[in-house]
């Protein structure tokens, strides 16, 4: 719950909000960074008010059903503050599902996985090409410095599929271990 409370009460340290603002928020100007789904939200906003780190109040406009506005506190405060120390300051072992492919790349014919490994660096480089065209964020610095980090990891991995591809493909008329 750690990763999800610290993108939601880094969202409310700016200003009260309704829910649907949360989450269209995260849907158009995050969901690069998490996959947190409404349902999720929700749930977790209940979490933190339960907890008491967030206060709600229902708020009705014309003839719309009430909604609820969630404001973070003084607790709310706090714990953010210490969730952002604490991820800006840990390490991380990151766990790429592909490395479980990798580790059983050898039982296929070096020329069906160095296909393979072709289709994912195309693909990786469609990724990156999309986070290239993000827009550069002028309120929240932050964003800007966390698309770079996923454009960097992203070239990390494209450099690694290329080497491994080009390491290979010498090797493709001639079986063998990659």
């Amino acid at each position: 719950m750690e990763q999800r409370a610290l993108v939601l009460l880094g969202l409310l340290m700016g200003q009260s909000q309704h829910g649907y603002q949360i989450n269209e928020f995260i849907e158009r100007n995050l969901s690069a960074l998490t996959d947190m789904k409404k349902p999720t939200a929700y749930a977790t906003l209940d979490k933190l008010s339960n907890l008491g780190y967030i206060d709600v109040h229902k708020e009705k406009e014309g003839n719309r059903p009430p909604r609820k506005v969630y404001s973070i506190n003084e607790n709310g405060s706090n714990y953010f503050y210490e969730l952002l120390v604490n991820n800006l300051s840990s390490a991380e072992s990151v766990n790429y599902h592909g490395d479980l492919g990798l580790m059983f790349i050898d039982l296929l014919a070096l020329d069906e996985a160095l296909s393979a490994l072709e289709v994912k660096l195309s693909k990786s480089k469609e990724v990156l090409s999309n986070f290239k065209k993000t827009p550069v964020h002028v309120i929240r610095l932050g964003v800007n410095l966390a698309v770079e980090h996923k454009i960097t990891m992203l070239e990390a991995e494209i450099a690694f599929l290329e080497k491994i591809i080009k390491k290979h493909n010498v090797n493709l008329s001639s079986e063998g271990d990659l």
